[in-house]
């Protein structure tokens, strides 16, 4: 079946979220709608649409207009199986001891690895990005160097690859928490699906601010793989919720951004311990 898909940008996030509600209302409905910050520091956001025949060109020129957001493009998209295409595209990835991978690769995970399964049709946080393979590789090298996680959260936990990954290898439980409900669902059942239930307590939350988080906290271990933005909102907050000598590990970070979350941090006192970028992408290790 051919879909059809209509993307627009716009500033604030208020007005794009009220794009997307006004676009679900939209005749003919739009079969989804996606409102998204956009990665690349300039600060827009991405709101679209698909349609299953072709959308009301007319009423989002109004909703655009109405909204001061870009004109919509539309675009006609040819029938694909994308849990098929995606499957092709996502090869396992290695990440220092961790191993994430789908169900269509079970028979090719090492015996000498910690294995975690992210199905193909939950793309966002499955290795493949800079950001997580930077977060999974910082966990290793703690790990490697004797650290040892006693109360470790992962704050904007997408597919909980990066709580899942501490909870394989320290048998306390991990909080995953994300300001988005989908993905709290999302993660829960990849939780499951890696045997980890009841090890991972997954929470809708917008930062730190669930009780759960307060009454676990002071954390030796923080995981936040958002963007730059809600980072920089997040530092005192990271403080507060650390205990003296606790790790951070930041990601969603443009390289060319790094150093002014690292100036933030610092003035809170967490500082750097390591950096490492991955094509545009840096991930931070810094110790409070």
């Amino acid at each position: 079946m051919t879909t059809y898909t209509a993307l627009t940008t716009l500033d604030g996030r208020d007005r794009a979220y009220a794009l997307g509600d006004a676009m679900e209302r939209l005749e003919p409905a739009p079969t989804g709608v996606g409102v998204f910050e956009m990665e690349d520091g300039s600060g827009l956001w991405e709101v679209g649409g698909y349609f299953e025949g072709p959308p009301d060109e007319t009423a989002l020129a109004l909703l655009a207009a109405a909204m001061g957001a870009k004109p919509f493009v539309t675009s006609e998209l040819p029938e694909t199986d994308w849990v098929a295409h995606v499957r092709r595209e996502l090869s396992p990835v290695q990440a220092g001891r961790f191993f994430v991978y789908g169900s269509h690769d079970a028979d090719k995970v090492p015996e000498d690895c910690e294995p975690l399964l992210i199905e193909a049709a939950m793309a966002f946080g499955t290795g493949h990005h800079g950001t997580t393979l930077g977060c999974l590789r910082a966990l290793d090298r703690l790990a490697a160097a004797e650290f040892q996680g006693r109360k470790v959260a992962d704050i904007g936990c997408g597919t909980a690859v990066l709580a899942m990954a501490a909870a394989r290898i320290w048998p306390q439980t991990v909080l995953a928490s994300d300001i988005d409900s989908v993905a709290v669902e999302v993660a829960q059942a990849n939780v499951d699906a890696n045997a980890l239930t009841g090890r991972i307590v997954c929470l809708e939350a917008a930062g730190f601010d669930h009780p759960d988080l307060a009454t676990a906290a002071p954390f030796d271990l923080v995981f936040a793989n958002i963007l730059k933005g809600p980072l920089i909102a997040l530092a005192s907050d990271m403080a507060d919720a650390l205990q003296p000598g606790g790790y951070a590990i930041l990601s969603g970070i443009l390289n060319e951004q790094a150093d002014e979350v690292i100036e933030v941090y610092a003035r809170c006192g967490i500082n750097l311990e390591h950096r490492e970028s991955i094509v545009d992408w840096t991930t931070l290790t810094l110790r409070k």
